[in-house]
Order: C-alpha cells, then structure tokens, then sequence
C-alpha cells in the first residue's frame, strides 16, 4: 500500500514546479498550460482508481480472513460439541464401571468373609486334629495321670459347692483304683499320697448340710406344736397305787365273813378316794411355776400365732443360709430361735426340750469349713508328669 502511494504521488510533485526557481524552457501560452492542468487530472483519477482497487483488494482479504475466522470458529464449536458429547460418554461409562466395581468389591468382600469362615473352621479343625493326635500320641501312663488330675479337680469343685468332702473321696478312690488296676511301679507315689490324702479328708470335720437341713424342718415341724408359758398345758400325774393297797386288799378277804367289817372298809376306801380326787383337782387348778421373763405371760392367742410364725421363718432363714453356706448368718437366726423358745415356750415339755435340743445340734455343727485339699496327691501327679 506504501508503494501505491508513493507511485501516485510522484507525478504530483513532477506536474507542480517549485516556484522559486521557474524552468526557462516552460511554456507561457494559455494552450500549454491547459495541457498541463489535464495531464495531472489524469493523474489524479488514476491514483484514486488504484486507491479504490486497494481498498477493495483489502475488503476482499478482510472477508476471507474473517471467513477463516468464522470458519475456525465453527470447527472449534463443533470439536467443543464432540468433546462434551465423548465426555459425557466417557462420565456415563465411568459410573457403570464404578457400580460394577463396587458390585464386585461387595462380592470380594462377601467371599473374603465366607474364606475367612472357612478358614477358622480349618483352624479350629486343625487344632482339634492336633489335639486328637497328641492324645492318641500320649501314652498310657500320661493318660491316667492327666484324668486323675481332671477328676480331683472336678471333685474339688464339686465339694466346694455342695460343702461336703464327699466328692473329694469319692474322686481320691477313683484315682486309687484307676492306678491299682494299672499296676505300674512308676505309679506307686501317686496310691500312696492319695492314701495319705484320703486319711487327712475324712478327718476334717465338714459341716453336713443335707442332715443339719433336715433337722431345721423337723424343728420347724415341732414349733406348732410347742406350748407357750402363758398357755401351758395342765400337768398330768402318773397313776399311782395306793400304799394299803394291798393290806386293804388282805383285810377285806380276812373279815369277809363279817357284814360289818365289809361295811366299815368299803366307807373307808370311798372316803380315800373322794380325798384324792379333791386333792387333784386342786393340784390342777393352781400351778406354781418360776417365770424369768415376765413378758412371757402377756402373750395373746393372737399373738402367740405370729411368735410361732415369725420363729418358723428365722429356721427357714437360717436353713437357706445353710444351703448358701453362710454360717454366721446362719449362727444368728439359730441364736434368736433358741433365745425365743427358752423365754416364750414351756422348757418343761418334752416337745420344748426336743425342739432346742434339735436347736443346738444345729449350731454346734454349723461351722465354717472346708475340706481338705489333696495337695500331696497333686504334687505326686505333677511329679510324675513332669518326667
């Protein structure tokens, strides 16, 4: 465009002249000068037709640069377009294999869980084999040696619930039987510690709580029974015979002959008798009787139920703190029962006597212990399974 320009300003600067310096072969008639002014109008009118062709050249490429433009555009779009489209596709496919991805995580994890299940159950199979294999490996003395020491402390057990020594004897002459039937020489400590334990057993004192039980609900059975000291029952006096009984007996046969003897002894044996009759009556109407505790006496019928009730309920106490061997508990319910029959109920009576009688064999048997323990048959059994 540069070189355009200057192309159509180059005959302008040709056509003017400089005024300060006019040319001497220049024409001066009107005729040259009108040619002159022609030629440069020619110029000019060319000049802007080469104007107007570059503006129109420019026109042409801006069109084509901005079809270009248009064009590029378009296919921007349309790649933009195709790329959110495989975008699309591609977030769509993602999620699918996510949910089966997370369809076969949850799969993995269901079997991983069932093989683990599996294999504790292998585990556990394979321990118990083990276990098996060792027993079957052990041999015969190990084997005797190992249930002899189950069944003792089995039988320990036992006797430290039921609070007897009987279960410990009873496992003592299992063991003895056992290694007798053995008759191994090896085994001879063992019979003759569980001797020295069987001695040391049975002299240990052990508290018998089915018997003391027992003895609680035939006392409980006695106390409806029992007369109290502000009801007590009238005394009854063994029959007696009379003294001249006999002589009575002798003279009535002797005078037996006589009306008047017979008469005089029949007036005399019926007038003994009304005394005697007299006599007990009276003995039975009065009754002197020391009374320690005066409270004792005013014990109503109504009363004197619940007494009976209330003492009924401290044995049963004390028998079920028996059961839970308790003991001490067990002292105190026994201290009271006894303490209440002596002051409310007649010690006179036999059924009294027999009801604390019961009453204190329960306390002195009921005392805290416990059985011996067969130590030196555990120290013999470890001894020989230690070789």
């Amino acid at each position: 465009m540069n070189d355009d320009s200057s192309l159509a300003s180059a005959p302008r600067d040709v056509a003017v002249p400089p005024t300060s310096a006019p040319s001497p072969a220049a024409p001066t008639s009107p005729l040259q000068g009108g040619a002159t002014r022609g030629g440069g109008s020619a110029w000019s009118g060319r000049g802007l037709a080469l104007a107007v062709v570059l503006l129109a050249l420019l026109a042409i490429v801006a069109l084509f640069f901005a079809w270009r433009a248009d064009q590029r555009v378009r296919s921007s779009e349309r790649e933009l377009v195709q790329r959110q489209q495989e975008s699309a596709l591609l977030v769509t496919e993602s999620t699918l294999l996510a949910r089966q991805a997370q369809e076969g995580a949850r799969e993995a994890a269901a079997k991983v869980a069932l093989l683990e299940a599996r294999l504790n159950e292998v585990a556990l199979q394979r321990s118990q084999l083990e276990a098996l294999v060792q027993s079957v490996a052990r041999s015969r003395d190990d084997n005797l040696v190992a249930d002899g020491e189950a069944t003792l402390r089995a039988g320990l057990q036992q006797a430290a619930l039921t609070g007897s020594a009987e279960p410990v004897v009873a496992a003592l002459k299992q063991i003895d039987d056992r290694f007798a039937h053995a008759n191994q020489p090896r085994l001879e400590p063992v019979r003759r510690a569980v001797a020295r334990d069987l001695d040391r057993v049975k002299a240990a004192s052990v508290a018998d709580v089915a018997t003391l039980s027992i003895k609680l609900e035939e006392a409980v059975r006695l106390i409806d029974e029992l007369p109290l000291v502000s009801r007590a029952e009238p005394r009854r006096e063994p029959a007696r015979v009379p003294a001249g009984a006999a002589a009575a007996s002798a003279e009535s046969a002797a005078s037996a002959s006589g009306f008047g003897g017979w008469l005089s002894n029949e007036s005399g044996r019926a007038g003994r008798f009304l005394v005697d009759s007299v006599w007990a009556e009276i003995r039975s109407l009065v009754r002197i009787t020391r009374i320690d505790h005066p409270e004792a006496m005013l014990v109503a019928p109504e009363q004197a139920f619940f007494l009976k009730e209330n003492i009924k309920l401290r044995l049963l106490n004390a028998r079920l703190s028996l059961l839970a061997r308790q003991f001490d508990a067990a002292q105190g319910d026994l201290r009271w029962v006894q303490g209440a029959i002596e002051r409310y109920c007649d010690r006179s009576s036999k059924r009294t006597q027999i009801a604390l009688d019961l009453v204190g064999q329960v306390m002195q048997q009921a005392r805290q212990s416990a059985p011996a323990r067969p130590d030196d048959t555990f120290a013999a059994l470890a001894a020989l399974s230690a070789r």
